[in-house]
């Protein structure tokens, strides 16, 4: 059995394996980029070693450090958790070649799935269903351009190397298609290293329905059953399910046998996930589930299955890579109830998913009814290098419906701030009448932009606000209040701040009994999802800066890396001025209005900070 592991990664999945391998005796070696000096995976881990400056490919990407501080603490095995090196077969090896045990299927497993294209023709013989489209080595614009026509819009274009969301654009008609292949392998060889791209038919009600797979290293596989991912937000899972709603039993064996047959089709050791594309517009049927792609590591959702099937996937990695047999035979697993995720970002939903860092003032979720998987605590800063999420919340109950409901009570207690997050958004998807009633596809938040709208306190928020604050006032000057009571308060009115706005609030109403934290400065209260900060007001100057309208600022610390325009150009309202990379995400920033651009600041690679000014769009001059 191994006894010390080295964690290659960071966050909630570093603190969900260090939690396991605690479990099982075995001691944690936590690595950390300077960005992570203090993060709660350093805290958590037995020992822990600086890898170098906070951008990821600096450090985290950087497998020969990883591989020296796994001698240089002793650690006699590597797990890459999910992302960074997860998946990357040649440092897979270079871990096997320095004597260590690497967790996770071997490196030719890796390689064989590794390219979507590959691991399609790959399935095809092993007589796994694949989604129609193009996947041949001719990568020219004029021979992509006729397969798309070929296959019939609307196509959708994939990074071969792709993974997590990244290096996929959905194209409706020819004249988009160039555009849309451009962005997909910019984004593609940035992210992976590679440009190649594949083609599929896009399905037109699609389901994710992916599969949990486990080999070990005596030929045996077993499969976990399914997970449903199909609530997605730019191809990028949201909140997952286990297991898929209305998978019959005869559905339910044979994609699962399929995704056993593609695991012993590359002699699969460890966890993996064989990702299959349903088109639901008759339900879910076994004729109509295509492969995808296999994901050759931990996913992300997992704890969704191992709350349905009771089994800790993490301390199965550890025994397999140890060379134990799989714990459990095929008929010895089955499903137990029904499992939720939802994924908490720190992001402004009501300003299109941007990003939001920050110090963690206050972090609070209720674990009451959840699990809760997350890699921070309260103080805590939310940085802009890494992917935005910064906690997992599971719900496990005997129905769908209770663990709806336990999720919908988790995600109205917590309370985080000044960081937004979008559990306002994961509320209104929540419990909108199509989740409910499991009328899921992929493009179902794209038909509800208003989920992402964003919340304001209601007056029986603030009235409840008001009721604590005059509380604290009973509580700390008794005698100058004696007149005071509760059912008729002298004076009910309360002014309060909430940001740079004063707001009042009536004791004397009804209030709304949400979720309330009271720390003797501000009142904390969670309303549909969104945390509120309420101050006293005092009165003061509450000047703020603000750019001037026209001026392009930058919404969050990030890298320039396309810029389309050039000082004095025209420009017309809504074009495309730059592109902002920032947490592994591409945002373009767009003209307000036509005129003509002044002040250019910045150029391609540029680094920029929070609200710096990047250009002026000032209005073009009058000819008259």
């Amino acid at each position: 059995m191994i006894t010390k592991l080295l964690i290659a990664n960071r966050g909630e999945i570093a603190c969900r394996i260090i939690r396991t391998a605690r479990n099982m005796g075995i001691a944690t070696v936590a690595v950390y980029s300077d960005a992570d000096a203090k993060a709660l995976h350093v805290r958590q881990a037995d020992e822990s070693v600086h890898i170098g400056p906070s951008p990821a490919a600096e450090s985290y990407l950087v497998g020969e450090k990883i591989i020296a501080a796994a001698k240089q603490t002793g650690a006699d095995a590597i797990h890459p958790g999910y992302g960074f090196l997860s998946e990357n077969a040649d440092f897979a090896q270079a871990v096997i070649d320095a004597g260590l045990i690497w967790v996770g299927p071997k490196p030719s497993s890796i390689r064989a799935m590794g390219l979507k294209d590959a691991a399609k023709q790959l399935m095809r013989a092993a007589g796994v269903p694949v989604t129609p489209g193009y996947d041949g080595s001719d990568q020219s614009v004029e021979r992509l351009t006729k397969e798309a026509e070929a296959i019939g819009y609307p196509v959708l274009i994939k990074a071969v190397a792709g993974g997590g969301g990244k290096g996929m654009r959905k194209v409706d008609a020819p004249e988009d298609f160039v555009v849309a292949l451009e962005s997909c392998r910019r984004e593609a060889k940035a992210s992976f290293g590679n440009d190649e791209v594949l083609l599929e038919k896009w399905i037109t009600s699609p389901r994710h329905i992916e599969v949990q797979v486990f080999g070990d290293s005596f030929g045996q596989v077993v499969h976990l059953f399914e997970r449903d991912c199909s609530l997605q937000r730019r191809h990028q899972k949201v909140i997952e399910e286990a297991p898929a709603p209305g998978m019959d039993a005869a559905t339910r064996e044979a994609i699962c046998a399929a995704a056993v047959r593609a695991a012993k089709a590359v002699d699969y050791e460890g966890a993996g996930t064989i990702e299959f594309i349903a088109d639901a517009s008759e339900g879910l049927r076994s004729t109509h589930i295509f492969f995808m792609e296999m994901n050759t590591r931990l996913q992300v959702e997992h704890p969704v299955t191992e709350e349905i099937t009771g089994v800790d996937l993490v301390e199965w990695q550890l025994r397999v890579a140890s060379g134990e047999p799989l714990p459990l035979a095929q008929e010895e697993l089955s499903i137990n109830g029904h499992a939720i995720e939802a994924r908490l970002y720190a992001e402004d939903p009501a300003k299109g998913f941007l990003p939001s860092t920050g110090t963690l003032e206050m972090f609070a979720i209720d674990d009451g009814y959840a699990r809760i998987e997350t890699g921070v605590a309260q103080g805590d800063a939310i940085s802009p290098f890494y992917d935005p999420m910064i906690a997992k919340i599971v719900t496990h109950a005997e129905t769908r419906e209770q663990a709806i409901w336990r999720m919908e009570d988790c995600l109205s207690q917590q309370l985080v701030f000044p960081v937004k997050t979008n559990a306002p958004f994961l509320l209104r998807a929540l419990l909108s009448q199509e989740f409910t009633s499991a009328q899921l596809d992929t493009g179902l938040i794209g038909r509800n932009p208003d989920w992402a709208d964003a919340v304001s306190p209601s007056q029986a928020a603030l009235a409840q606000a008001a009721q604590a604050m005059i509380h604290r006032e009973v509580a700390a000057h008794p005698v100058a209040v004696s007149g005071f009571r509760l059912n008729a308060p002298v004076q009910s009115a309360v002014a309060m701040m909430l940001g740079n706005t004063v707001v009042t609030g009536d004791a004397a109403q009804p209030f709304a009994g949400v979720r309330q934290r009271d720390d003797g400065q501000t009142v904390w209260l969670n309303e549909a999802g969104e945390t509120f900060a309420l101050k006293p007001f005092a009165a003061r100057g509450t000047g703020q800066a603000s750019a001037a309208d026209g001026a392009i600022i930058a919404p969050m610390p990030g890298k320039v890396i396309a810029v389309d325009v050039s000082e004095g150009q025209a420009v017309t309202a809504g074009q495309r001025l730059m592109v902002l990379e920032a947490m592994k995400m591409e945002h373009a920033l767009t003209a307000p209005f036509d005129g003509v651009i002044k002040g250019l600041a910045v150029s391609a690679g540029s680094q920029v900070q929070v609200e710096a000014v990047l250009a002026t769009v000032v209005p073009a001059p009058s000819d008259e």
